[in-house]
């Protein structure tokens, strides 16, 4: 028994190395996002500050791992055997919790799954021991200040984070406007210095506490002359920084890399704990059960020894940090969380990645009539003059930038300066909940919610905040769960329960790889948005305008022949799994049209009056038409599905070979037309338009054979409706087709 434990301790420490991957990988927004929002330096130099400041923080942490010995349980209560059975339940959901939200792309927080996981377990072994052991209550075996007190943390980092980034950001706004070269001669060493001056406090105040460093010479001093050291580094600061913009050194950029490293330090440094303080508990618990030398065994032996503090040998911190530097730089989940915050925060418009919601549309509405009352309270004069202050049109923003350096400013320097006044006032502010709001009331502020994205970056913000929630309930649930399962089934139940957890993990990673090729089509859209803004002339738009349609046309065309084979084929052969993946490509199509005809939108006023008339109408009706193909293809398939769905009679050997046979004709049809679209040379048009004919008269002579077997009442009425049906939409595909190459051929002009 005792080597299964060390087993069960390894894989603990193994479960730890996965749980420091994902576990960066969302924190990673923490941050990341002001700096890669703004371009502040290039992504290489981010990460490389980045990462510096995560495994300085590893090194730095005193590895006090009291929240994962004693801060949920009281370990004296609990034998040995239980409290690794909670240890492994909490690594165990963790791990499959985080990388789910990871892959969604939702920041969440660490120290949130973390505590409520030990929750979970915990409350599971309590249920247990107060029914077998009516001595024994809730409050002898559980501590749930520290549960109440994270869920006291979100509602005051949601509250004074967003508050706080508005007004920040509206004052720094009207300060510098977003032309901020004119003004920042007059208030940028000032701003600069404080900026500078409030990072330094974070790092002392929140980046030394607990840290290995606590207790020594150094950090007695900290504390003793805190006001003088704030004092001096604001003036200090403030010289500085004025000297480095008389040099032409940017000082918002020197800011922002100085906000990033501090951030990632104390995140590293203060988060540790929620990666590798389970395995620690287990490792130490396991080594207090061997020093006893047999005279205990694990169901007999109290954990007293878990209510005194442990300090982490030096090698896991080292090892810890290691891990966290590697997955920063490598982690793609990583930048798809940040991607979610940029999105969300950016000055430009675009395709929004969230909905619309009932509650966020109320918010719109009671604010902009809220915004119009006070605006018609305000001097003409004074509205005029804070306008100007806010005129975007005169931004200065790096190139694919979210947002400006300024905004970005204040994102790292309001965060690190709240977070270090909650800790200096004892307050639960998250690390994850204060940068991710700040920068929500940064952008409002700004004017970067308009009319037409407030109501779906809303919708975002309040679903990354149900997130925060639903984390908590989940780990909660998931680890109760799973404690109970390892308590009732034992050994068995602990090698399903890692299993599954493996299975997960690897689901997961196929399923992020198919979110990775969407996002792939979505990039190639964006790519030719920014080409066309940065086109010198109206005919070198029309060409990029042109080619860019070519490849959408080509790629339709080839995706619909492709489609419609796999779909026919799976109906006729009663394939209800490959039918299910058709329409779900299908879908997938739809949403990347839909976003290519932004294109079309910003491609016309690239071009000439008189051209963009034209050739905007023609680009406009062959997206319709393309669209037009895939719902088509939608619409034949559905009823396919449905039908094998509810294990309806198959089409007789007759219609089977009849469609089969067309299916043929029309995917190489389709072929032919995506081939001459690709070579653009239209001199077999003609013969194209010919053959579409011919398909559509077949087709309809299919139709009218059907529609004779009804009338002599043989087969299945249901075959013959979704028969019916397949022949329709077959028709409107070559139809719409033929359409879509004759526009193509007006808007390359070939005509």
């Amino acid at each position: 028994m005792e080597t299964f434990y060390l087993i069960l301790v390894l894989f603990l420490f193994v479960l730890a190395v996965f749980d420091l991957v994902v576990g960066v990988s969302n924190d990673a927004v923490n941050f990341l996002n002001s700096a890669i929002g703004s371009k502040a330096a290039s992504f290489k130099v981010i990460m490389v500050i980045a990462a510096i400041g995560v495994f300085a923080g590893a090194s730095l942490s005193n590895g006090m791992m009291d929240i994962a010995r004693h801060g949920i349980y009281q370990p004296q209560y609990f034998y040995f055997s239980e409290i690794m059975c909670i240890l492994v339940a909490v690594m165990l959901t963790d791990v499959v919790l985080l990388d789910i939200f990871n892959s969604l792309g939702m920041p969440t927080s660490t120290t949130v799954s973390m505590v409520f996981e030990l929750l979970g377990g915990t409350v599971a072994y309590a249920f247990i021991k107060t029914v077998s052991d009516p001595d024994l209550s809730w409050v002898d075996l559980m501590n749930t200040d520290k549960a109440l007190t994270v869920i006291l943390g979100i509602f005051l980092s949601v509250a004074i984070a967003f508050f706080f980034g508005v007004l920040v950001q509206y004052i720094s706004r009207v300060i510098f406007s977003f032309n901020y070269r004119r003004t920042a001669k007059y208030f940028i060493g000032i701003f600069g210095g404080l900026a500078a001056t409030s990072i330094v406090y974070f790092m002392l105040i929140k980046g030394l506490k607990g840290s290995n460093l606590e207790g020594t010479e150094f950090v007695k001093f900290v504390r003793a002359n805190t006001d003088m050291i704030v004092l001096g580094c604001m003036v200090g600061f403030t010289i500085l920084m004025q000297i480095l913009h008389m040099l032409k050194v940017n000082v918002f950029k020197v800011i922002i890399l100085m906000g990033t490293f501090a951030l990632a330090m104390a995140f590293a440094g203060n988060d540790l704990v929620n990666f590798i303080g389970v395995p620690l508990a287990g490792y130490s618990s396991y080594m207090d059960l061997m020093a006893q030398g047999g005279t205990t065994t694990p169901d007999t032996f109290l954990m007293t020894s878990l209510l005194e503090p442990a300090k982490t040998p030096w090698y896991f911190l080292i090892g810890s940090g290691v891990i966290m530097v590697v997955a920063l730089m490598t982690s793609k989940k990583a930048h798809n969380v940040v991607k979610t915050s940029l999105d969300l925060s950016r000055q430009s418009d675009g395709d929004e990645n969230f909905g619309t919601s009932p509650v966020a549309r109320v918010l719109v509405r009671t604010f902009t009539n809220a915004a119009m009352v006070i605006s018609s309270i305000v001097p003409t004069p004074v509205k005029a003059w804070i306008d100007k202050r806010f005129d975007s049109s005169q931004i200065i923003i790096e190139d694919k930038a979210s947002f400006d350096l300024i905004r970005a400013s204040v994102n790292v320097v309001l965060s690190g300066l709240l977070i270090a006044v909650g800790t200096s006032l004892k307050l639960p502010l998250s690390t994850t909940y204060v940068t991710f709001i700040v920068a929500m009331g940064t952008s409002l502020a700004d004017r970067a919610w308009g009319r037409e994205s407030a109501v779906f970056r809303i919708t975002g913000v309040l679903s990354v905040i149900g997130g925060w929630f639903i984390t908590a309930g989940a780990a909660f649930t998931i680890c109760f769960i799973v404690a109970i399962l390892i308590h009732v089934g034992g050994v068995p139940a602990i090698v399903g329960m890692i299993a599954l957890a493996i299975y997960s993990l690897i689901r997961s990673q196929l399923e992020y790889k198919k979110k990775l090729r969407k996002e792939a089509l979505k990039e190639e859209v964006n790519s030719t948005v920014s080409q066309l803004r940065e086109a010198k002339n109206p005919y070198e738009a029309l060409n990029l305008f042109r080619k860019h349609s070519r490849e959408e046309i080509d790629s339709v065309l080839r995706f619909s022949s492709d489609i419609l084979l796999r779909s026919s084929n799976a109906f006729m052969s009663e394939n209800l799994k490959e039918l299910r993946k058709a329409l779900s490509a299908i879908e997938e199509e739809k949403i990347h049209l839909k976003q290519v005809k932004r294109v079309g939108t910003l491609g016309v006023t690239q071009l000439d009056h008189d051209i963009a008339i034209e050739k905007g109408l023609y680009y406009y009706q062959s997206n319709d038409f393309a669209s037009e193909i895939v719902f088509s293809i939608r619409r034949l398939a559905e009823p396919c599905k449905e039908h094998i769905d509810n294990n309806f009679n198959p089409l007789d050997d007759i219609q089977k070979t009849d469609f089969r046979q067309m299916v043929q004709e029309i995917t190489a049809y389709l072929g032919r037309c995506a081939d001459m679209v690709d070579k653009n040379d239209y001199s077999i048009l003609p013969t194209l338009v010919e053959e579409s004919g011919r398909l559509n008269n077949r087709l309809v002579q299919l139709k009218k054979e059907e529609l004779r077997r009804i009338q002599g009442q043989h087969g299945s009425t249901k075959v013959s409706m979704v028969y019916l049906n397949m022949l329709q939409e077959a028709t409107n595909i070559v139809s719409f087709s033929c359409n879509l190459i004759k526009v193509s051929n007006k808007f390359q002009g070939n005509s």
